[in-house]
């Protein structure tokens, strides 16, 4: 299989970030540097990261975590903060598992973690269209005119930003609003409503690709079934 793949395989990282992994040089195949990811390789071929050997995993773990503000997404921070890791330290306690995507610090609500490689690649990549659906909390009443502005697309620096659908959670309370995105660009749902002119209280995301909060409490996580995994890995678009 291809050397990024392999990688991948292996449980450290996406097969994209292994991409980048190899072009820096930290990876050897038979104690020969290779920095072509398209490289051809085996199970017979002894292949290092960083000095290190490393073989393709054999116990794939998935982990759906419901994410509290205040927690970093990422494997390890610099800073000491609190990190997601933090939360799954029991599920993921012999195998190294990394997040698929990311959810700001101040943003709660569903984190998939796992040391699916490919899976990961799929799920990131913007052809795939992965469904969030988001619950949000602004300081002040989404207007009509500014409620339709959004359903048309709003024009942010980096282009337009498509929502598939928007409404009220409650229509007695205009502030709460459900929005449903599959664009995976940084911060895509706080800077529509920023654009807009309204800040964001609260931020939680309630689905991520098929995946919902059900029985799932803050702060808490659980191993997807079987049933769920054979659903990602066998999805199309707009899962």
């Amino acid at each position: 299989m291809p050397l990024n793949k392999f990688v991948a395989h292996c449980g450290l990282c996406s097969r994209r970030k292994a991409v980048d992994y190899i072009k820096e040089g930290k990876v050897t195949v038979n104690g020969e540097v290779v920095t072509e990811p398209a490289t051809k390789v085996t199970a017979d071929d002894v292949v290092t990261m960083q000095q290190k050997r490393i073989t393709p995993t054999k116990n794939l773990i998935y982990i759906l975590l419901n994410k509290p503000k205040g927690y970093i997404t990422t494997t390890d921070d610099p800073e000491g903060r609190k990190t997601v890791m933090d939360l799954i330290e029991e599920a993921a306690e012999n195998e190294r598992v990394y997040p698929v995507g990311r959810l700001d610090r101040n943003t709660s609500g569903l984190l998939l973690l796992t040391n699916d490689g490919e899976l990961a690649q799929r799920l990131a990549h913007p052809k795939h269209n992965i469904r969030k659906i988001y619950q949000v909390e602004l300081d002040k009443t989404l207007t009509k005119p500014d409620f339709e502005k959004i359903i048309n697309g709003v024009t942010l620096e980096d282009g337009v930003a498509v929502v598939d659908a928007l409404g009220y959670v409650d229509p007695k309370d205009k502030k709460q609003v459900g929005i449903e995105i599959h664009s995976g660009k940084n911060r895509i749902v706080r800077r529509i409503f920023e654009h807009l002119e309204y800040s964001v209280e609260k931020l939680d995301r309630v689905m991520y690709a098929g995946l919902t909060k059900k029985n799932l409490n803050r702060g808490q996580w659980r191993f997807l079934t079987e049933k769920e995994v054979i659903l990602l890995k066998h999805f199309k678009t707009n899962l």
